[in-house]
Order: structure tokens, then sequence, then C-alpha cells
């Protein structure tokens, strides 16, 4: 998928020096300066895959990873041997495992390398990176991931990338929704922003999430938090 993060990642791999095919999707983000630079479009899972050695996913969640991998016309139907299935989705740990039994037994790989960070970041070529899979197969990938991350984290056996992204998010989207809250109440009871955020940022309340969220509490600026409600909810209830 290239959409918000998976356009910065399509981007980097490409700047790399890696040959890109992607998969055309309505829900992309504009491709043709990807296509300019030489990307080649696919109009299904199963033909991208029929060219690649590695493919990389980064779509939604659990029921988009299945699909594209066991669905109809998908991964498993044009996988070549060997090739390397790298979710890079925020899914369901027991889908990895799933995903990766049936991949092995066409003669693919399959690691979880689930990200952290935000689209700006995965522009920038700076994702952070929780892997989970093999040692070999994650070592493989290795030259690929670094094309557009900052930071690999190695978190165990396959699924536990995944397991380990929703401890992540299940942390930092709580501090944020409690960030978040509280800076309603102080603007409710008469507290400017500019306090706010200077007591908190002298104190207990400092970090990512408040580092994050400060363009909000200033100025009223979302851009710097490209995250959707529906995506927070799936997450979390993962």
């Amino acid at each position: 998928g290239v959409g918000l993060m998976g356009h910065g990642i399509a981007t980097n791999v490409q700047k790399a020096g890696f040959a890109l095919h992607f998969l055309d999707h309505p829900g992309n983000q504009p491709t043709q300066l990807l296509q300019d630079q030489g990307a080649v479009a696919h109009t299904s899972a199963k033909d991208l895959a029929a060219a690649c050695d590695t493919v990389i996913l980064c779509v939604t969640g659990a029921p988009q990873v299945e699909a594209v991998i066991s669905g109809a016309n998908g991964v498993l139907d044009g996988l070549k041997p060997g090739s390397l299935i790298v979710d890079c989705s925020t899914s369901l740990p027991d889908i990895s495992r799933k995903m990766a039994a049936v991949l092995q037994d066409k003669g693919g790989r399959y690691i979880d390398a689930p990200m952290t960070r935000t689209p700006k970041e995965a522009a920038e070529g700076r994702l952070n990176l929780i892997v989970g899979g093999h040692e070999d197969d994650i070592e493989k990938a290795r030259p690929i991931l670094e094309s557009f991350s900052e930071n690999i984290s190695l978190a165990g056996g396959i699924g536990t990338g995944h397991t380990m992204k929703l401890l992540h998010n299940f942390v930092s989207l709580g501090f944020s929704a409690v960030l978040t809250e509280a800076a309603a109440v102080a603007r409710d009871s008469g507290v400017t922003s500019e306090v706010f955020h200077d007591i908190l940022a002298k104190g207990g309340g400092a970090g990512v999430v408040l580092d994050r969220l400060s363009p909000y509490i200033l100025q009223n600026d979302c851009g710097a938090f490209l995250f959707s409600l529906s995506n927070c909810s799936k997450d979390t209830g993962y």
C-alpha cells in the first residue's frame, strides 16, 4: 500500500537503488513521481509477487494482510520460491504466525516489521521498525529495511514484532488521549496553552507525545500527528 506511510517507504526504497514495483490501488498517495523514477505499477498482488523477490506490506490491519497474501489474486498465487514478505502493517500476532505458515508451505519467508513514528519520518527515511522473525530472514531484509528506517529493534520470533507494536501503540495512544483531554480542560479552566505546555515540558509531562502534540496545543495545528481515529480504535482493540 502506497498510503501515508507506504509512500515514504516506497520513495526511500527507490532512492536506495532498489527496483520498485507497487500495487495500483485507489487508496494510494500520488505515485507519478515514483513511476517517473522507474517504478512499475501492477493491478494485482499476484502479478506484483511474481515480479519481486521481496514484498513489503503496508496495509491497514489483519483483514487486509490476509486478503493481500492469501485472497484471490494474492501474493501466494504469484509467489516465487524463496521470496521474502516483510509485513510493516499494524496487524494481529496470530495472523502474522498464520500468514508465515502458509507462506512457508509455498516456499516463501515472512517477517513482521511494524513501524513507529509518523508519515513525516516515513518520508525522511527515519522510521523505527520492530522486527520479529527468523534471524537469517531478518538479515536478508536488513539492507531494504535500513533504506527507510533509522532504528531497527529485534523483538524475537515471528509475531513478536506485532505484539510489541500493539503494546507500543497502546501506551503512546493512551498518552495522547490523556494529553489532549488535559489540554482541553486547561483551556476550559482558563489556563493558557503556553502555560500548560511550559509546565508539562518542565515536569512529568515531557516526552515524545508532548513534542508531537505541541503544534496542536500551541497553534491548533493538527498536521504533526496524522493518525486517524479509526486506526486508533483498531490498534487499541487489537
